[in-house]
């Protein structure tokens, strides 16, 4: 591969994070991350992550509204971000009090989405605005919306919690479809450390790293705005 052309898809996954490497021209390659500053050590010069960057002072943030509405059936794979102080509380009923104090109308926070904190507070423990030049926040959903003409997808990725093969398969196709080489991407990961569909969503940001690196990305919001530490705020595709 041609590093100084290497970019990253990253999805969190259960023994940490999935990479998907690409350069454009040859074969994906993927590496396990133990941990997200293993991540920023990839040697790639985009990022894209599947993960929340910049926490909101109150839940709720520009891009997952403007992304939802894109959605139609898939808005559901995309939560409204929690309130920092919510994110950072270890205990369920202490994030929903918190962010029931920190969202209006006060909202409790989903137990799919609390399952998410480690990995929230681990990104906003390591990421400085300096950063954002190089590690993006995308969504794998949006970024099939994109491969598939800015049109939802009209099968889910997962049925009542477990992987759905057509809706793997239509995603595989779209990869495909867009250049990316999906079907030689070899690996040996046992599904309790990395699903089948944590490594196609590694795949779809990939190509929104690709997309970032040459040019062609779109964000949203076309004028993202920064929390409290100066991140911004933004979904790419």
């Amino acid at each position: 591969m041609a590093e100084h052309r290497l970019v990253a898809g990253v999805d969190g996954c259960p023994a940490g994070w999935i990479a998907a490497l690409w350069d454009g021209a040859g074969q994906l390659t993927s590496k396990l991350c133990p941990s997200f500053a293993d991540v920023m050590a990839l040697p790639a010069r985009i990022i894209a992550v599947d993960m929340p960057i910049g926490l909101p002072e109150r839940s709720g943030r520009p891009p997952e509204r403007e992304v939802r509405a894109r959605l139609g059936e898939r808005q559901s794979s995309v939560f409204a971000v929690p309130s920092e102080k919510a994110v950072y509380c270890a205990d369920y009923a202490q994030a929903c009090a918190v962010n029931l104090l920190h969202s209006d109308p006060p909202k409790k926070v989903s137990k799919q989405c609390f399952h998410l904190f480690p990995k929230m507070r681990e990104i906003d423990a390591l990421m400085a605005p300096a950063d954002q030049s190089r590690i993006f926040e995308s969504h794998p959903e949006l970024a099939f919306w994109m491969m598939n003409d800015e049109t939802p997808l009209s099968l889910p990725k997962k049925v009542k919690g477990q992987p759905y093969p057509p809706g793997l398969d239509l995603r595989r196709e779209l990869l495909h479809k867009n250049g990316v080489p999906v079907d030689g991407l070899a690996h040996d990961y046992r599904r309790r450390d990395v699903g089948p569909d944590d490594l196609l969503d590694a795949c779809a940001c990939t190509l929104v790293a690709w997309r970032i690196l040459t040019g062609r990305s779109i964000r949203f919001p076309a004028d993202p705005p920064l929390n409290s530490r100066g991140l911004r705020m933004e979904i790419n595709a």
